[in-house]
């Protein structure tokens, strides 16, 4: 029987629009699925990117800089929004009154007015999927590590740890870009560009801050503009978010400026009967530590097989990476997509709207602490 075919949009033609152009064309890497999205029209705000998509999308129909003309169309079922923060409410409110379903990027709005602007939207149109994109849950070791959230196995949890942590922009001569400017990646810089990628699994097991003590850090206060002259940086490099959730504490790391650190995702759950911690710096290495009372405490390693959440080609020895992450990204949406979440052929559904919500209350409420240098609660 022939795939269910999902044909796609994208508006923003940057380099995660392009990601998804890659994974649409790997799906053939997937194995046993009966879906599988198709792109049909790009949309970028400069003409330039646009030709990338021309030469290597062969299903291309539409390449515009005008994302009405792809909202138009009407035999577009599904979009993927990649676009600077500022524009996230008015794009993604135009594309759900479009009546497309819709996987936009984080943080789902430049503030949390913008945010609450788009769950207004989503609940005036709920027979819409829509979702916030974040794929590094998908690693093998962080899925196993949700598996066993799942299945209870870690007692009572009394710590958990997670972050993000990139390097580059250690470099004071890196050029300008949007995410270094509040007027386009909003006052909460490293949060709301990383910070939806490190919370998505807490939000998932509802391990929801009650207070958090906030500690913000601008180390780069300007960088090249496009002329060559030095620019003003005012958004936030650096955060540490101290929070108390339920009865145990949660570190909440997002760093654009942690030395030696490309593209570094963490995650450390420490319970009574179980522990585990999973990083990205060592793709395939997860760390546990089984625990029953008057036991040793010996930390294990696994050297995590591809063991994906959709079945895929490869074999178990290989290294999965962070384009298979994206892959598996987007196989969950489609799932979701077509089947529903309650008939998906797996359990991890990509990030919602809500849970975007509750990001933004723990940032805007982040600003507030480093402002009066006190614990803000938020329940």
């Amino acid at each position: 029987m022939s795939p269910r075919v999902i044909n796609f949009g994208l508006i923003g033609g940057g380099m995660m629009g392009r990601e998804f152009a890659s994974a649409a064309a790997r799906w053939c890497h997937l194995s046993g699925l009966d879906f599988a999205p198709r792109l049909t029209a790009v949309c970028s705000a400069h003409e330039s990117s646009l030709n990338w998509f021309r030469q290597n999308v062969p299903d291309l129909q539409l390449a515009t800089t005008d994302y009405r003309q792809l909202l138009a169309r009407q035999d577009i079922e599904a979009v993927y929004c990649a676009v600077p923060h500022q524009l996230h409410a008015s794009i993604y409110i135009d594309t759900l009154q479009a009546g497309k379903h819709l996987l936009g990027e984080k943080p789902f709005g430049i503030d949390l007015a913008a945010n609450q602007a788009i769950l207004q939207a989503c609940a005036q149109f709920p027979q819409l999927l829509v979702r916030c994109a974040s794929q590094f849950a998908f690693y093998p070791a962080a899925y196993r590590i949700a598996q066993w959230l799942r299945e209870g196995r870690f007692g009572r949890i009394f710590s958990v740890e997670v972050g993000f942590l990139h390097s580059s922009d250690l470099n004071p001569q890196k050029p300008i870009n949007w995410k270094r400017q509040s007027a386009t990646c909003g006052e909460y810089g490293v949060m709301g560009d990383l910070g939806m990628h490190v919370l998505y699994l807490p939000f998932r097991f509802a391990w929801q801050p009650a207070n958090v003590r906030a500690l913000l850090s601008k180390v780069i206060t300007e960088r090249p503009g496009p002329g060559g002259q030095m620019t003003p940086c005012d958004t936030w490099d650096n955060a540490v978010l101290a929070c108390a959730v339920n009865d145990f504490p949660m570190l909440v790391v997002t760093r654009r400026i942690a030395p030696g650190h490309s593209n570094t995702w963490y995650l450390r759950v420490e319970g009574t009967a179980l522990s585990a911690e999973y990083s990205t710096q060592h793709t395939k290495l997860l760390r546990y530590l089984p625990y029953t009372p008057g036991g040793p405490q010996e930390w294990h390693t696994l050297e995590m097989p591809y063991q994906s959440a959709y079945a895929t080609i490869s074999g178990g020895i290989f290294e999965f990476g962070f384009s298979d992450a994206l892959l598996q990204m987007w196989a969950a949406f489609c799932d979701e997509l077509v089947h529903g979440r309650e008939a998906m052929l797996q359990p991890l559904y990509c990030a919602t709207p809500e849970e975007s919500h509750l990001s933004h209350r723990l940032f805007t409420a982040a600003l507030q602490s480093q402002k009066t240098g006190e614990t803000v609660n938020l329940l």
